[in-house]
């Protein structure tokens, strides 16, 4: 089957000029780092230990056991066939994968459209945000007897998925009374949490109440599509070995050490070199193709919260060779690109003004699709557009920009994915995070923890009254109080 590849000519210099782009001398000088990088990350991935500690246990997923697979291809078809509407709760890691996956692999309008849906449920992402005003209307026009909720939490504290949870259990008590749990799935952590206790207790009461299934040890959120979204997948009718053997494929290229055969790591150098060297730190995803726009969010989450950091790492070995890695609090580093989504053709006409003429200091990355499931040709005859395809309009409008930017000695590279399915999707992920872990090896920081984002949820966990919050954190959050002057409110 043909592959995902990966061009990259204009990122280099005889493209768009020295001062901006790659020479091959760039990457001959990054060679010690890459090597050291690929056998650090390869001697990690050998032991389980390490995998599981330090969250890289992602690396494994693209070969899960097959009854596993089984279960869940069944248990999504099960749902799916006595159930019109499923309402998935989870945020972040939790949220972003599972809508990426229902925008490339469904047809667009699916919910609007049982022939496109082919008897399968309607899928509502909801828990993602605090806002009232989508989760209120949503429960007002579903009926709850025809309605299955999957709340996915690792903890089941995130205030955001506790707060739709708790307002959705309520609305399913109402008509199921005490068998509401068996409209209920959670994905949560196989052993502690607020969310598997809850499982428990309420299968002591109904044995058939609260399935669930594990989040895996060792799997970050947001590099967790292959773990928690595989029921999700399981619902709208794809097939998991379609998805999984495509990062298979892929896992296997990332395998090699030979830069020039390894296109997650010539992303990540590639990266880096514009971005340390270049002042490249702003990392636009454009996708041509309207389907893949939150594969583009999600990838906007796997790049920031993995590689934005504010200290370097410190990796501590122990006699076993297992390894602890420590935030460098005497090394602050403060670095990591800012991604941002976009898509094509759309967004040529707002931020392609920046991206030509603003400040030289972004990459982007083009994604080309070959061949579209479905293609419309323009009626008529005397217009220029007359007779012309979509798909080739859209390639055309593709090569265009490429040529745009180039002409202003912008870099730039394209993913070329010969059609948007679940093969090749699976490889689109993988890609990601394998050139997103092997950025994290080059910066040489953390790429697998998320510090950063637990100063917002301290701040509401105190201002809630949350108990068994740290002494410390209560300490900080009252001595650095939010300081709002009236003066400076117009």
């Amino acid at each position: 089957m043909r592959q995902i590849k990966f061009d990259f000519n204009n990122m280099f210099s005889f493209n768009i000029g020295r001062k901006h782009g790659v020479a091959e001398s760039d990457l001959d000088k990054m060679s010690g780092i890459i090597s050291k990088a690929h056998n650090h990350l390869k001697s990690i991935l050998q032991h389980k230990r390490n995998r599981i500690n330090l969250q890289l246990e992602w690396q494994t997923l693209p070969w899960q056991n097959k009854k596993t697979l089984f279960h869940i291809q069944k248990l999504g078809n099960q749902i799916a066939q006595q159930f019109e509407n499923v309402i998935l709760l989870g945020i972040g890691g939790s949220y972003l994968g599972l809508k990426a996956a229902q925008d490339a692999l469904c047809p667009a309008y699916y919910n609007e459209f049982p022939l496109l849906r082919k008897d399968r449920p309607r899928i509502y992402f909801e828990g993602n945000n605090l806002d009232p005003q989508t989760l209120n209307p949503l429960l007002k026009n579903l009926n709850p007897k025809k309605t299955f909720v999957i709340v996915i939490s690792k903890s089941g504290e995130t205030a955001e998925t506790r707060a739709a949870f708790a307002v959705v259990e309520s609305w399913l008590k109402k008509t199921a009374a005490k068998f509401y749990g068996r409209q209920i799935l959670a994905i949560t952590d196989p052993e502690s949490g607020t969310l598997r206790k809850k499982v428990q207790q309420e299968q002591r009461r109904d044995p058939l109440s609260f399935r669930n299934l594990p989040l895996l040890k060792g799997v970050g959120g947001r590099f967790s599509e292959f773990n928690i979204g595989l029921l999700h997948l399981a619902i709208i009718g794809v097939k998991l070995e379609d998805v999984l053997s495509g990062a298979q494929a892929m896992a296997k290229r990332c395998s090699s050490p030979l830069l020039f055969k390894n296109p997650a790591y010539m992303y990540a150098a590639l990266q880096t070199i514009l971005y340390k060297q270049k002042g490249k730190s702003i990392a636009i995803l454009m996708p041509f193709s309207e389907s893949l726009k939150p594969t583009a969010d999600w990838y906007c989450q796997l790049l920031a919260e993995s590689t934005g950091k504010k200290y370097s790492r410190r990796i501590k070995v122990s006699p076993l060779g297992l390894e602890e890695w420590e935030m460098d609090t005497k090394h602050i580093v403060n670095v990591g690109r800012t991604p941002i989504a976009s898509r094509g053709t759309n967004d040529l006409h707002s931020l392609q003004q920046n991206n030509i003429e603003g400040e030289n200091n972004k990459t982007i990355t083009f994604i080309r699709v070959e061949n579209f499931k479905n293609d419309i040709t323009v009626c008529g005859r005397a217009d220029f557009l007359s007779g012309k395809q979509y798909s080739k309009l859209l390639c055309l409008a593709l090569d265009a920009t490429e040529w745009a930017l180039v002409r202003e000695s912008r870099p730039n590279c394209t993913i070329i994915m010969p059609q948007v399915n679940g093969f090749h999707w699976g490889e689109l992920i993988f890609f990601f995070e394998m050139a997103t872990a092997f950025e994290g090896e080059l910066l040489n920081i953390n790429a697998f923890d998320q510090p950063g984002v637990e100063s917002y949820k301290n701040y509401i966990y105190y201002k809630l009254h949350k108990p068994g919050l740290s002494a410390q954190v209560v300490r900080e959050i009252k001595r650095n109080p939010l300081v709002k002057k009236r003066e400076f409110i117009i």
